[in-house]
């Protein structure tokens, strides 16, 4: 039995399940302690006098570990809370979890920050009426009172005041408990790793590890029963990735124990994003610049990769990285063969805690062959050019993983950006990063043959940046505070100034250019520019092609074809350098990897991650809720069809009108991709346990639930939840199904079935037609 945590009292004595319903509703009626609400207690008495014996469905990720994983668990729970107290003094206290031997546990507050200034709201604050999750659309309430009128204004857009509810930022949500069926104690969910979503219906036995650790005839469930992170479909990237690291780790394990070599062994890393998008470029963005060929969109790819540790037996989401290639075939030159790493995040549970030869934290070592790793898969595709803005989130904020431990501090920009350099400085070593500059010094400033226009319409732009997103910002001011004087404002521009920039006459795109460059300046070292292939000095484009000239001495000195003119080169000293000739026939001229497409709606963006992370609680502030939220994560991963917001698809075959209006036209596409991965899989070749299984998106994940199906002894109608999703696809695709000679399994089976149901369907209906006209 579970129960959500809400507001709580003191719990009552120990109720006897042998009484009666009714006299249990009677003593609990003036009790709020959620154990003993009405509906609690209904199911509890329910359960109590049915006699069958509830099937074993794996609804904690417990249920799958050894006798010894177990033990750590319960050890690694009670040192987390200080509390180690022997077996015999567990279950004293009704309020107490009896695994970490805590009572009540409370959630971290949900960050909110106002619309309008963007500071972190502390008390008071208001937001629509209608808003369930509020996270992303509050307004303080000195924004609040300080607008006059009935509209208050935000982004480009207003909202009226009669729409806005005031609310108090004191709501705390209490951490869900589940009892055990067989000692009937109470744990925290999260303790105990409890799947609610595998028991949607608190249908399954869950038996708590404290109960498993007694039975004489222990026997883990298979590992099948709970996919993990190396279970995640494998791709080019991933395999890359994996592949270096590994290589790496194994230079450095030479000196370590046996347990430091087994901990670092145990990571994954998983792409769980990869699909093509395209980004419009704002219109606003698009009045600054003077060309008329610039592109209205980009296309591009945009990839997540996740690492996983197995820490105590739990796969646990340690760090992720949210990037965006804009390739060879992206219109428009500005973004061609760049790559933006937009977001980076990581918490600090990485094992073990100790230091590579060279004296860094082995945390950062591995964090850095990963993106070291990911910027030499990108140069071996074409890509010529990284860009990374270092700028940490700001207090109480996260990237990607929701709510990071109290003790791991967020670097300041310095650091950060100490951290980026000493990665690409070791990616420069190793030829991958050839040179490093940064965005001001490349775009903003004139080069001494002034063959590079300073130009809004030559900087790259991407989802999120800073740089466009200021030249926005910089044109608006300019054009309100100037409306009037806008022609003499472009006439102070003086002619070397339009000169040195590469401009013909004085125009907005100079102002802009000109203002922005003030702002990026103070601190223009924040945003790095990384490239991986070489770039000509005087016009700054990326030499793909044709011949290079290049100085030994001096490795700044790089020409392209168009801007060569000569030999040699003069020093400011008087001393002259040869140069020297290569020809530039190594990069591939497309960029495309022939890799899979991989979609989850989970992972789109980082803002829904971190708000479905927000909603439901799945926080990373310990280790012990860091575990569960991963186990949750890879649970929803490995069942794409989960929608973020709604049950999962597979097993919610009815929902209300209003839900069904809202999510038809998604869960229509959602089946029409699953009736895609079922035909594929029932003619693929490769098995699901292979070594390299099939990249066909969730063909593997499809083959292993037939696997559990063909073997399981549970089925379907005794509650088996993977035995459920499979029985669901093959009746949605039976239903539609007109080949005569379909190979997908059961098809033909369940055709007859419901031939049969509607011809008995039909009798009966016909029946109760004759004897309503008989009656008359």
């Amino acid at each position: 039995m579970l129960a959500n945590g809400g507001n709580t009292s003191s719990v009552v004595s120990d109720i006897s399940r042998k009484r009666c319903f009714d006299e249990l509703s009677n003593q609990v009626g003036f009790s709020t302690d959620w154990r003993y609400h009405p509906e609690m207690v209904r199911k509890r008495y329910d359960q109590s006098i049915n006699k069958t014996i509830p099937p074993k469905v794996a609804v904690s990720l417990i249920d799958s570990f050894r006798r010894d994983q177990i033990e750590e668990h319960i050890s690694s729970l009670r040192k987390e809370s200080d509390q180690i107290i022997s077996e015999d003094q567990a279950g004293i206290d009704a309020n107490t979890c009896n695994l970490c031997k805590r009572e009540r546990l409370y959630f971290a507050k949900v960050p909110l920050f106002c619309l309008c200034c963007g500071a972190r709201i502390k008390k008071i604050y208001f937001c629509k009426k209608e808003e369930e999750f509020v996270a992303q659309g509050c307004i303080c309430s000195v924004c609040y009172n300080s607008v006059k009128g009935e509209n208050v204004a935000f982004n480009g857009t207003s909202i009226s005041k009669k729409n806005l509810a005031k609310r108090n930022n004191d709501e705390v949500i209490e951490e869900p408990w589940v009892e055990c069926n067989k000692c009937e104690r109470w744990q925290h969910q999260i303790c105990a790793l409890y799947n609610k979503k595998a028991d949607s219906d608190c249908s399954a036995e869950y038996i708590c590890p404290l109960c498993r650790l007694k039975e004489s005839r222990f026997v883990p469930l298979p590992k099948a029963a709970n996919f993990g992170a190396k279970d995640l479909t494998r791709t080019v990237l991933s395999d890359h990735l994996e592949k270096r690291l590994f290589e790496r780790l194994m230079q450095e394990r030479k000196n370590w124990e046996k347990d430091e070599v087994l901990a670092a062994e145990s990571l994954s890393i998983r792409e769980v994003l990869s699909v093509d998008k395209q980004l419009k470029v704002n219109k606003q963005f698009l009045d600054i610049i003077p060309e008329e060929n610039y592109p209205t969109e980009f296309s591009y790819r945009s990839r997540v990769i996740l690492l996983f540790q197995k820490i105590e037996g739990v796969d646990v989401c340690i760090f992720g990285m949210y990037v965006q290639e804009f390739g060879s075939e992206c219109g428009g030159n500005p973004n061609q063969r760049c790559v933006y790493i937009s977001y980076l995040d990581s918490v600090k549970y990485f094992r073990p805690k100790q230091r590579t030869k060279s004296g860094e934290a082995l945390r950062t070592f591995v964090y850095h062959e990963i993106l070291i790793g990911y910027l030499d898969f990108c140069k071996e595709r074409g890509f010529s050019t990284c860009y990374i803005w270092a700028c940490p989130p700001k207090k109480g904020d996260d990237y990607i993983l929701y709510c990071h431990p109290k003790e791991q501090k967020t670097p300041k920009n310095d650091k950060l950006r100490h951290w980026y350099l000493s990665m690409l400085k070791k990616a420069n070593k190793e030829n991958i990063v050839v040179g490093l500059t940064n965005v001001y010094d490349h775009f903003f400033v004139p080069t001494e043959k002034r063959n590079s226009k300073v130009t809004a319409s030559r900087l790259p732009y991407f989802d999120g940046d800073w740089w466009c997103s200021n030249a926005v910002v910089v044109a608006k001011t300019l054009e309100k505070e100037n409306r009037a004087d806008y022609e003499k404002l472009l006439k102070q521009v003086s002619n070397r100034t339009v000169k040195d920039m590469g401009h013909a006459k004085p125009s907005k795109d100079i102002l802009v250019m000109q203002k922005v460059g003030q702002n990026i300046l103070p601190t223009k070292e924040n945003f790095l520019v990384a490239h991986l292939r070489y770039s000509c000095m005087h016009c700054r484009e990326v030499i793909v092609s044709g011949k290079r000239w290049f100085c030994t001495e001096c490795k700044k000195f790089q020409e392209c074809e168009r801007c060569h003119s000569s030999e040699q080169h003069t020093l400011m000293n008087g001393e002259v350098h040869t140069l020297c000739q290569a020809d530039v026939d190594d990069i591939p001229s497309d960029t495309k990897c022939n890799d899979i497409v991989l979609e989850s709606e989970l992972f789109e963006n980082r803002d829904n991650f971190l708000i479905f992370c927000q909603k439901s609680q799945f926080q990373f502030d310990t280790l012990r809720r860091a575990k569960y939220s991963s186990m949750m994560i890879l649970y929803h991963l490995h069942n794409p069809t989960v929608m973020t917001q709604n049950e999962h698809l597979l097993t919610q075959k009815f929902s209300t009108p209003v839900c069904q209006s809202e999510n038809q036209e998604s869960n229509e596409k959602m089946m029409v991709k699953l009736m895609n991965v079922l035909k594929h899989a029932s003619q693929c070749c490769r098995h699901a346990s292979n070594a390299e299984p099939c990249s066909y998106p969730n063909c593997s994940q499809i083959k292993k639930l037939f696997y559990h199906a063909s073997k399981c002894e549970i089925r379907a109608n005794r509650g088996c939840q993977h035995c459920k999703k499979i029985w669901f696809v093959l009746t949605a695709h039976s239903r539609n199904c007109k080949d005569l000679e379909c190979r997908i399994p059961r098809c033909s089976d369940l055709k007859k079935h419901f031939e049969k149901r509607s011809m008995h369907s039909e009798s009966s209906r016909r029946s109760e037609v004759l004897e309503a006209f008989i009656g008359q």
